[in-house]
Order: structure tokens, then sequence, then C-alpha cells
């Protein structure tokens, strides 16, 4: 059964027990299982990888079905979920265990895949999609956070944060952390403190370098991954920011190509660009074509797909495909 995630506060959760979410939006899918299930739940919340579960099993599915290892009052959050798991989804719907929540969770799952429509023809399971946020919905996060607490931030400093969040509400949130508790002791927070408040400087390299792709200046590319150490961590953060300006650049070529005039194409643009960024925008409009973008889009998804199945080489995927431009 399909559902929005704003429908399970109306839905008895009580009545299911295998959950199926997934979507690229890692930050909202945490937020919907912390307000729906985890928070406040006196039980046990068990956390696993796919792969712990494929490796080892006939032992964890053993456990699992004789309820020897789970036991009543736990939830179970298994990770990275892909059409290997539909086995274990089968197996426990035959023996009609009720006593455990388990959610699995999942970036990009196709139409074609095997568990997702297991999940969406069964009136008995849950299966909800999390798609990606864009700069409109990471702005009403902060305008929304800024009301409840009573804090006064300019529209030029919303943007500045929404922009360097790069498309990630998990990002946002550690940042908006930051400021709810800066605020406590003065509720006007400008331009300057923002900066100072944030990681906006060590996020820089990320977009620097997202930026330069879009460009297809491959010389600074290649100072920049030089000069830059990224770790593992960062290269999801990197194909995530290169992902969310794409969209917007293909915006700003649509609208280009509507009017002929790049300038009002991109002052047109909501949120507003920053005013530092518009050059760079206008050599990234001028370097690729619509059909090409979105060639890239459906690149990087797969490239993220590789990366979370290999994170030991998640580097050298992320180097190869930002090179190969």
């Amino acid at each position: 059964m399909i559902k929005k995630y704003f429908d399970l506060k109306k839905t008895n959760l009580d009545d299911y027990n295998l959950y199926l979410f997934y979507g690229n939006n890692d930050g909202l899918q945490n937020e919907v299982i912390n307000d729906n299930f985890t928070n406040n739940f006196k039980g046990s919340v068990n956390k696993y990888d796919e792969n712990e579960f494929i490796n080892n099993y006939e032992v964890m599915s053993s456990e699992l079905l004789t309820s020897s290892l789970f036991e009543k009052e736990k939830i179970i959050i298994i990770s990275r979920t892909s059409d290997k798991l539909l086995k274990l989804v089968e197996e426990i719907l035959d023996k009609g265990i009720k006593d455990i929540k388990i959610i699995l969770k999942s970036s990009v799952l196709e139409k074609r895949s095997k568990i997702r429509n297991f999940f969406e023809k069964r009136k008995d399971l849950i299966i909800v999609p999390f798609y990606e946020d864009n700069l409109n919905s990471l702005s009403t996060i902060v305008i929304k956070f800024l009301n409840q607490n009573n804090i006064n931030m300019s529209r030029e400093s919303i943007n500045l944060l929404v922009n360097r969040a790069n498309g990630s509400r998990k990002i946002l949130k550690i940042e908006l952390d930051k400021i709810l508790n800066y605020s406590f002791t003065k509720k006007k927070i400008d331009l300057s403190i923002i900066k100072k408040l944030t990681n906006l400087n060590e996020n820089y390299g990320v977009n620097e370098l997202a930026d330069n792709y879009l460009e297809r200046n491959k010389k600074n590319i290649d100072k920049i991954l030089n000069e830059n150490n990224y770790s593992d961590e960062d290269c999801i953060l990197i194909l995530r920011t290169v992902l969310s300006k794409s969209k917007r650049l293909i915006s700003i070529i649509e609208k280009y190509n509507e009017t002929r005039n790049i300038d009002d194409a991109i002052s047109n643009t909501k949120p507003p660009i920053f005013w530092k960024d518009k050059e760079s925008i206008k050599k990234q409009a001028n370097s690729w074509k619509i059909n090409d973008l979105k060639e890239k889009i459906y690149q990087i998804n797969e490239v993220e797909t590789l990366v979370k199945n290999n994170s030991k080489n998640s580097l050298n995927l992320i180097s190869d495909f930002i090179v190969n431009i």
C-alpha cells in the first residue's frame, strides 16, 4: 500500500509491522522514523545494513523468525535495502510475525524493483516514497524554524543557509541546531554570524567542485581534487551537491530558452541565487544542453548506488565521475 509520509500521522500504525521507505531524502526518512516510531518508544531499536543480513542470512533470518534474537517491543531498521531482502519479507509474512516492527530503508528503487512492487500491491504492507528536497522546501523549513523560535534573520541569510546545505535536509537541520543554541542569547542573527556558526567554509570545497564541474573547467577540477583531502563520507555530499545544482541549472536554462535573457532567468530563480554565484551560473548555462544535464542526473543516481555498495572504493568512483565530464 502506497502512502505519503505525512499520512502516517493519520494511520493506525499498530495495524502494520512491515514498512518500506525509499527515495533520496534520507534526512526526511529519519525524521519520519523518529516522529512516528522511535521517539518515546520504550523498547529497543536495532539498526542493521542489508549486507549484514545477506552475508549471514541463514543465521539472522532464523533468529528473527524464531524471535529468539528479536524479542517483543523492538523495532528493526535495515538500511540500503534492495530486492535481496524480498525473501526475508515473504518469510516474515508466512510466519505471521506481528510483535515487532521492521522498517526497510532504501535510496533509489526503480519501478521494476521486485520488493517495491510487492509492497505497493499488498494492503497489509506500507511503502512510502521520499522525494528529494528542493530549495523551496528547504527555505520553508528554515522559515518555520525561525517563526517557532522567534529568531530574526534576513532573506539573504536564509538564502545563503539553504544554498550551502547542498539540498540536504540533514545538513540543514544540523546548522539550524547551532543557530538555535546561539539564539538563546541573541534573537537577531545577521549574515556574518551565520558564516561563523555554520560549516559553510568547510563545505565550500564541495560547492566549488560542483560549480567547476558544471562549468566544465577541467583545470580547476583537477586542482580542487588535489588540494582537498576528501573523505569517504564526503562522496555522497559531492554527488548530492552536483545533483542539486544540476536540477537548478535545468530550470534556469529552460527559462533562458523562453526569454533569451540569462540575467532575467537567473534573477527569477527561487530561492534567489547568491549574487557572487551569478557569473558561475552564466558559464554553466552556456556549457550544457538540457538533455545532457538530464543524462548526467541519471548517471549521478547510478554512481551513488555504486558508492553505497562499494564504500572502500568511493573516492575513486567519485573522482572518475567528476573528471570525465
